[in-house]
């Protein structure tokens, strides 16, 4: 399935946008900071764990003295995007802003971490090519429907079910799970910590953690 994203019309883009360069670099950032910036998307079904092991990494990297930032679904919702609802084209849009805040961070050194349903695998593609090649990790956090329906943290798997709530991944809107993860968490089998543990070795082998390395 393709994306439902439809391109609204650019009658009101203006053409007298030009962009500005800083005077302080991206590089200047990073050797600031003394880590490779990389984007962190946590991706998964609603209860499969996404914010508690993204929450739980930043903690990590917070003890290892890295830069980094959450960026979590239903806090951007309180503000940044608290315009938008749950269809396919307001979810598409969603993540069309997620990507370019999480590019904004990334620009500035940090590895900013995402957690976000983000059930397109077009648009999790499309916040991939914002950046650089290596700085996008697709951080697939795999967890049945089952198990995540059982969870149901926030009773909403019932109201879907019960028909409360309309366009809900897992019951009545589609979840494209990740083709070829860059790293590929299943939380059914693992506690929130090993989960933690396993993402920050695998910045840590693969470069970010510290500059002069190679990912």
């Amino acid at each position: 399935m393709s994306s439902p994203y439809i391109k609204k019309s650019n009658e009101s883009v203006s053409t007298d946008i030009v962009w500005h360069n800083s005077t302080v670099t991206h590089e200047d950032r990073v050797a600031l900071k003394g880590q490779k910036p990389v984007i962190l998307w946590f991706t998964g079904l609603s209860g499969s764990g996404k914010s508690t092991v993204a929450n739980a990494v930043e903690s990590k990297l917070l003890q290892m003295d890295k830069h980094s930032y959450l960026l979590d679904g239903d806090n951007v919702r309180h503000g940044l995007n608290k315009d938008l609802g749950f269809s396919d084209i307001d979810r598409v849009e969603n993540i069309r802003r997620i990507g370019e805040v999480a590019k904004l961070f990334v620009d500035a050194g940090n590895i900013v971490l995402t957690a976000f349903i983000s059930p397109f695998v077009s648009d999790r593609q499309q916040v991939r090519e914002l950046v650089s090649e290596g700085e996008f990790l697709e951080v697939f956090v795999d967890t049945p429907l089952e198990v995540c329906e059982a969870r149901d943290p926030k009773g909403l798997y019932k109201k879907a079910r019960a028909g409360e709530i309309k366009h809900f991944t897992g019951i009545d809107s589609e979840y494209q799970a990740p083709v070829n993860p860059e790293i590929h968490l299943r939380t059914a089998d693992l506690s929130i910590e090993a989960c933690a543990d396993f993402v920050v070795a695998e910045l840590e082998k693969k470069g970010y953690l510290q500059l002069g390395e190679h990912a």
